[in-house]
């Protein structure tokens, strides 16, 4: 029951969260608001599950709560589609064919950025530790 809690107080943040980035009106021509949020995202996914599974110890129910909860309600792959889909519709192909390609790469490129400063961090505190540092 517990985790339930989590994954819903954690999707309640992320939505507000979401909101409050969408506010932050860039342009109207092009979706940079879900594209930053959903990049965000993926860094803060990969670098918290690295980090909490190699070296933090939270529980499972809390890390369901940040991941699930926290980032699913952060990021968001429906508004990316209906963008797109707009973009598209509207009569800027290209600007929906860009939209399309850079989210993807984007965060796999920051979910690559968020292991690998996760790594970095761990083998630092590891040597730290060991009194290497």
């Amino acid at each position: 029951m517990r985790k339930y809690i989590y994954i819903a107080l954690g999707g309640a943040g992320g939505a507000v969260l979401r909101y409050l980035i969408k506010l932050i009106q860039i342009t109207d021509r092009f979706p940079v608001n879900t594209l930053v949020t959903n990049v965000i995202g993926c860094f803060v996914l990969t670098l918290f599950v690295t980090l909490s599974l190699q070296m933090v110890r939270i529980s499972a129910d809390a890390r369901l709560g940040v991941t699930v909860g926290l980032l699913g309600g952060f990021t968001t792959f429906s508004t990316f589609c209906k963008e797109t889909a707009t973009l598209f519709l509207s009569g800027s192909g290209a600007l929906g064919a860009v939209y399309f390609v850079a989210t993807p790469l984007l965060g796999i490129a920051a979910g690559y950025l968020g292991m690998a400063l996760a790594n970095k961090l761990i083998k630092r505190i590891s040597l730290g530790k060991k009194g290497e540092l």
